[in-house]
């Protein structure tokens, strides 16, 4: 029996003694319990709407205020034309947009059932859906309590702006992308130069007559290549089974994929540098990339339904500003121009993570 507590004591000391283990076993899974708790929600919050109203009366506006006053909406501004509805839509400003037409109040006492179209991005068809939902809810029953002496009644109209169709494959295939590249790039990048590090060929290499610059864009290179011909592939199943259109500049789209592989190339990199075996780094990868990817890029969970805090977060995961760029190129057909923000934060945090991927091999390995 003695024997027994004496080796049980052995192999708790050998848990308990490595803390970056146990921040990892133990302090990764309460951060995604928390993650899960607070994303995991059919419900939508603060989705950016903008209002066109040509009429101008006290109807539209105090359907304009109902709306407002729910928690579901936040108002992005009152447009004057038809025309900057598309502009907001291709920039990311709005999810949905309401528009009253003239004499609104007027066609409504004269029994002439005024219209009001209700037009909502649909490249998230989910959100779109239930979004038109709330708004349709709050219009029927502000109609019930106004209208309930008079003939006529309010006209909603609805439209899904770039997916009339409401296909789902407008939303998953854009993900799908985005967390293959997430993991082969950055995953599976750290993995093999761990394992290098912890057979100890690495250090073989480095002491080479190759550069070790050269030796890391060595290993890396294969990766990049394995990660283009995924996003192809992809692309080219959606294309031409699902019927996914790419709306947008093909050269374009095909910059913003290298420029994302080669970000989440320096991630690896970078996880590579802290850690020396294969199962830190993918432990690190699934539950410090792979589950925020999923959670915080807005691929499942719109970002606005989420906690202010966990908002400030997702600034910070690389994927989310990707996958702005690839639904805005691919399905909405948004030039250069009105993605220059997104990709300009994603080339910082590129030559972010090679800096200092760069700077902390130089300190470990020469």
């Amino acid at each position: 029996m003695k024997a027994f507590l004496a080796f049980l004591k052995k192999e708790f000391y050998h848990v308990w003694r490595d803390p970056r283990s146990l921040l990892i076993l133990i302090g990764m899974p309460m951060v995604q319990v928390i993650l899960f708790g607070f994303a995991i929600t059919n419900e939508i919050v603060d989705a950016k709407i903008a209002i066109l109203d040509n009429s101008k009366d006290e109807v539209t506006q105090e359907i304009s205020n109902k709306i407002l006053s729910s928690k579901y909406f936040k108002l992005y501004e009152y447009l004057s034309s038809k025309d900057q509805i598309e502009r907001a839509f291709k920039k990311g400003k709005i999810k949905i947009a309401l528009v009253f037409e003239n004499d609104f109040s007027q066609k409504l006492n004269r029994n002439e059932n005024p219209k009001v179209q209700i037009i909502a991005d649909a490249t998230d068809p989910n959100t779109a859906t239930t979004l038109i939902n709330y708004i349709s809810s709050n219009i029927l029953d502000y109609q019930t309590k106004y209208l309930k002496n008079k003939s006529g009644g309010l006209e909603v109209v609805s439209k899904m702006e770039f997916n009339p169709q409401l296909k789902g494959v407008y939303l998953f295939v854009p993900g799908t992308i985005t967390i293959i590249l997430m993991l082969i790039s950055a995953m599976m990048t750290s993995i093999s130069i761990a394992r290098e590090k912890e057979k100890g060929t690495m250090e073989i290499l480095l002491v080479s007559p190759i550069k070790p610059l050269m030796v890391i864009v060595g290993k890396v290179v294969p990766y990049i290549s394995l990660a283009l011909i995924n996003a192809v592939t992809i692309l080219l199943l959606g294309v031409f089974v699902f019927g996914l259109p790419i709306r947008g500049s093909l050269l374009v789209l095909m910059l913003e994929i290298i420029l994302f592989i080669i970000t989440a190339l320096g991630l690896g990199i970078f996880i590579s540098t802290k850690v020396n075996t294969q199962q830190d780094a993918l432990l690190i990868s699934l539950m410090g990339l792979l589950l925020p990817t999923i959670i915080l890029s807005g691929f499942i969970y719109p970002i606005e339904s989420l906690p202010e805090i966990l908002q400030y977060v997702s600034h910070v995961i690389p994927a989310k500003w990707f996958l702005i760029i690839l639904r805005d190129i691919m399905i909405k057909g948004t030039e250069f121009g009105l993605i220059i923000k997104e990709t300009l934060i994603l080339f910082g945090m590129m030559m972010f993570f090679l800096i200092i991927s760069i700077k902390n091999y130089k300190i470990r390995l020469e």
